[in-house]
């Protein structure tokens, strides 16, 4: 089956998505990424925006917060319909096997539970940040191995890491354990503020399950033709 890349939509409101959007050809069927600024502005109805049009949708908010909150948030979410989301695996075992659990409550008979993925550390964060500003002293490596053995252990379907991760982590876990990643950037490309970062070929050569590409595609002159040539990397048919 062929392969579609993330899209991060990160935009502020509808009519930026829809003047993106448009720039496609409708029977282009996408899988985008709404994050934290989008949700936040336009709330629920961009969601169903998306998915009425036939989209997949990763609903990327994060969320880290005692169990119980974290379990009726999910149980909520899981209404809109999306296709994965996610939470902080800093937030513990018991945590993310609530989030879980809230999913499976609040998705309707006969519908998949949405899949749930943890970030373990944030791609733009480097070693030195996370020993200074987390107090983590051991490699940033091991730190997201052990995130990704708790996620699996709590019921999880994968994490959110970094391309480098993704070998370490496939063996720690399992070879279906999600390993989806963001901070992919066609060759040539800036890296902006990821600290982190692979093209679309490595990231498919080392087994990344599913990637994320933001600028590059949002902030493209021609966003469709930067897609097809990404999705074609991703491949492995360029």
């Amino acid at each position: 089956m062929e392969k579609r890349p993330i899209i991060a939509l990160d935009f502020s409101s509808q009519e930026e998505i829809q003047t993106f959007l448009a720039q496609f050809p409708a029977e282009e069927k996408l899988f985008v990424k709404i994050g934290m600024e989008l949700f936040y502005q336009e709330g629920p109805s961009i969601v169903h925006e998306l998915t009425a049009a036939g989209h997949d949708v990763f609903l990327d908010l994060k969320l880290h917060d005692i169990p119980n909150t974290v379990k009726k948030a999910m149980k909520g979410l899981a209404k809109l319909g999306v296709r994965m989301t996610n939470v902080h695996a800093a937030g513990g075992i018991e945590m993310m096997a609530a989030a879980k659990e809230g999913l499976a409550e609040g998705t309707a008979a006969g519908k998949d539970v949405p899949d749930l993925i943890a970030v373990t550390q944030l791609t733009s964060t480097s070693e030195e940040q996370m020993h200074h500003d987390q107090l983590i002293q051991v490699p940033l490596k091991d730190s997201v191995v052990h995130y990704a053995k708790c996620a699996q252990e709590a019921g999880l379907d994968g994490v959110v890491c970094s391309a480098l991760e993704v070998e370490m982590i496939h063996a720690a876990t399992s070879d279906e354990f999600i390993c989806l990643t963001p901070g992919i950037r066609p060759k040539g490309a800036s890296v902006g503020d990821q600290k982190r970062v692979m093209d679309p070929q490595q990231a498919r050569e080392i087994g990344s399950n599913y990637i994320v590409v933001g600028r590059p595609i949002t902030q493209s002159e021609t966003p469709y033709e930067s897609y097809l040539q990404i999705k074609k990397e991703w491949n492995g048919e360029a």
